[in-house]
């Protein structure tokens, strides 16, 4: 068995996995607050440091109930920010670890997607890959055991990507999580304007969502592409920036929580 060790423990959150827990268990008791009825079928979800992010990221998973719709496979979409490659990229392992343990792949799924053109089974591409990794943690403590589908989304076109999410897509046991941050190194006002209406268009399902405008543009403009055949109805749960939480006020990273929930839930 293959697995892919934690590479950003100790730098976008905590080692030691009581103090990981703990912060993780934190930031999910202060985000509850009322959701749509029925099961939460997708996450956009931010990808930075939990002392930046963690609470926007938090708003995210705390609308998952796995008591009352239980979830089994989390399929997480997310950009490469160290290795580019033109294909969406297979990690090649059988788990992820993160300090909370391991996290079994879906081995039937990557057999599947590696038959894609647009698919390849890239190692190097996920080895030291933050944006996806920092979702685990969320989710070992609110799911417990599920599968993962991991997907570094690299230089695809929306339809190709969506076209590889619909091979995964499933139904209420299946999650999809879209891991992006926004505006990245805007003055604080700036970034505030350019977010909202970065956000207005992914509500709206506009697609495509501009480079700039989010460094998971890809991975996200697929899932918009998709999401239009699912009438999938957004809810925005929080907004800000690194300004906000823990940064800088001249140059700000953006950061949104939404979820999708179908329209007839």
């Amino acid at each position: 068995m293959t697995t892919r060790p934690p590479a950003v423990a100790g730098s976008f959150y905590p080692a030691s996995p009581a103090a990981l827990a703990s912060m993780v268990d934190e930031l999910l008791a202060d985000a509850r607050h009322e959701m749509p009825a029925g099961p939460t079928k997708a996450l956009l979800s931010p990808h930075a440091g939990y002392i930046y992010s963690g609470s926007t990221a938090a708003l995210g998973f705390a609308t998952l109930h796995p008591q009352a719709h239980p979830i089994e496979r989390v399929v997480v979409a997310c950009p490469t920010h160290r290795v580019g490659v033109a294909a969406v990229a297979l990690p090649g392992v059988d788990a992820f670890a993160t300090p909370l343990g391991e996290v079994r792949v879906d081995v039937d799924a990557m057999a599947v997607l590696a038959g894609f053109p647009q698919v390849s089974t890239r190692p190097d591409v996920h080895a030291d890959e933050h944006a996806l990794e920092v979702q685990l943690p969320f989710l070992q403590r609110v799911l417990g055991e599920f599968s993962l589908v991991p997907l570094a989304v690299g230089e695809v076109a929306p339809d190709r990507v969506a076209e590889v999410l619909e091979a995964v897509w499933g139904g209420p046991e299946t999650l999809v999580v879209i891991s992006s941050d926004l505006s990245h190194y805007l003055p604080y006002h700036r970034a505030r304007e350019v977010d909202r209406a970065t956000v207005a268009a992914i509500l709206d399902c506009r697609v495509p969502i501009g480079e700039r405008a989010a460094c998971g543009v890809r991975p996200l403009n697929g899932f918009l592409t998709a999401a239009r055949r699912h009438r999938l109805r957004p809810t925005l749960l929080g907004l800000c920036n690194s300004g906000d939480t823990a940064g800088d006020r001249s140059r700000v990273v953006g950061y949104a929580s939404i979820a999708w929930h179908q329209e007839d839930a």
